[in-house]
């Protein structure tokens, strides 16, 4: 049986299913909802306090600064072409705006249906489009540490290589990758309470089981193939060849990662579908 939502703050009816195509159609007909739950997201953020969205600035760059003094400074460490300890923080930084961005949204997913009752309870409401909004703010953080980063790297540098602006392009196939995650656990997060802790330790372990703080070079060779079922792995270091190394990414390794993202999304879309008829009865 088919089952359709009302209209509320632009939301447009939308069906309940386990097809593929209904991601598309669920994106495409709640799209200006999205964008104002976004917006709203982000200004709740930071309403009421005097640095506004200037905390967003400061928060990668104040993390960026201790682990620069960390590993830059205390061990020393130097890779990726750095020569100094401000050129280590850039390829650093690099890395870590690819991690903050899947680390936002994973911690955040546990709790996401959960922390919305009056949708869950109250209105027929798209609930799978919660992981969209999730993922606009996240990228809002993501361009602002972004433009951070390339403003550091003007100043420190000059201009980088033209192929910087291909990031869009090798950053796009983790999309599908986060929005199952956060679809699986937002939806398992509604039944079990505990699934939030264990995201939490998952993604501190993956902070430093990802190449944020090392190069996948440096791995060894026995290793470097268990370090790539990471998800993160092969992103970020696509990422640092666009922009620190000039470098065209691997466009047959995205295509494949892609291919396999878009399976593993509908999987995590499937399993929210199945369990969301249950929400209202838990939350």
């Amino acid at each position: 049986m088919k089952k359709y939502s009302i209209k509320r703050d632009g939301a447009s009816a939308t069906e309940s299913g386990v097809h593929p195509r209904l991601i598309w159609t669920s994106l495409q007909k709640n799209q200006t909802l999205i964008l104002e739950l976004v917006k709203r997201d982000i200004g709740g953020r930071y309403k009421g306090s005097f640095g506004g969205v200037l905390w967003s600035f400061a928060n990668p760059l104040f993390m960026l600064g201790v682990y620069t003094l960390v590993f830059g400074t205390i061990f020393n460490m130097r890779w990726g072409g750095a020569n100094s300890t401000l050129e280590f923080s850039l390829v650093l930084f690099s890395g870590l705006i690819v991690f903050n961005f899947f680390s936002e949204c994973v911690n955040r997913a546990p709790t996401l249906i959960s922390n919305q009752p009056n949708y869950v309870k109250k209105v027929v409401f798209p609930l799978e489009i919660f992981p969209w909004v999730a993922i606009g703010s996240a990228l809002f953080h993501a361009v602002v540490s972004f433009v951070a980063w390339l403003l550091f790297y003007v100043v420190l540098l000059g201009m980088p290589a033209w192929t910087i602006i291909l990031v869009p392009i090798v950053m796009l196939p983790l999309l599908p990758v986060m929005l199952a995650v956060i679809w699986g656990l937002s939806a398992l997060g509604v039944y079990v309470r505990d699934v939030g802790q264990v995201v939490h330790i998952v993604t501190q372990a993956l902070l430093f089981l990802s190449p944020v703080f090392f190069s996948l070079e440096s791995v060894p060779a026995n290793l470097r193939e268990i370090m790539l079922l990471n998800p993160l792995t092969f992103i970020i270091d696509q990422v640092r060849l666009v922009m620190l190394r000039g470098m065209f990414p691997d466009f047959l390794g995205l295509a494949l990662y892609t291919a396999v993202a878009l399976i593993v999304a509908w999987s995590g879309f499937a399993l929210f579908q199945r369990l969301r008829d249950g929400f209202a009865d838990v939350v």
